[in-house]
């Protein structure tokens, strides 16, 4: 597979895909290091049912969650940015859609910079929900 690749998510790819989002964390100088990799792996596995799953990277190294019933973007994660990877990923979850929203730690200028670029709006500031401890913005998008 191609390391641009993007493939719905197996089982086997939920450690992984924590991982990707434990080492974000890590790396990122303002996101409190809220829940371990171990506790990140537990939630993607519960989630993974009701879950369409994305990855790319080989290994993997950029991961996107959508609820399709809510119709939200509820992880977005590239280790490698700049390579139009997140777009591509982003793409796949509007495909089909005319609706979609997420939200985005408020700290995280980027993330809003690369959302409002793909025609998402900020609809407003929520409180954080724990185990989260930063405020994040709404964001949502229509065809």
């Amino acid at each position: 597979m191609s390391s641009d690749a993007i493939r719905r998510a197996e089982p086997k790819d939920v450690r992984a895909c924590a991982h990707v989002i434990a080492v974000w964390m890590s790396q990122t100088d303002w996101m409190p290091e809220e829940l371990s990799e171990d506790e990140l792996e537990a939630l993607i596995r519960e989630a993974f049912p009701a879950r369409e799953i994305w990855v790319a990277g080989n290994p993997v190294d950029c991961y996107m969650s959508v609820d399709p019933k809510e119709q939200k973007v509820g992880a977005l994660y590239c280790l490698r940015t700049g390579q139009g990877i997140g777009k591509r990923l982003l793409d796949h979850a509007k495909s089909g859609r005319d609706y979609l929203w997420l939200t985005t730690h408020e700290p995280n200028k980027a993330a809003q910079k690369f959302y409002r670029r793909e025609g998402f709006e900020a609809t407003g500031i929520e409180p954080p929900t724990p185990p989260e401890t930063l405020p994040v913005i709404r964001m949502e998008w229509r065809a």
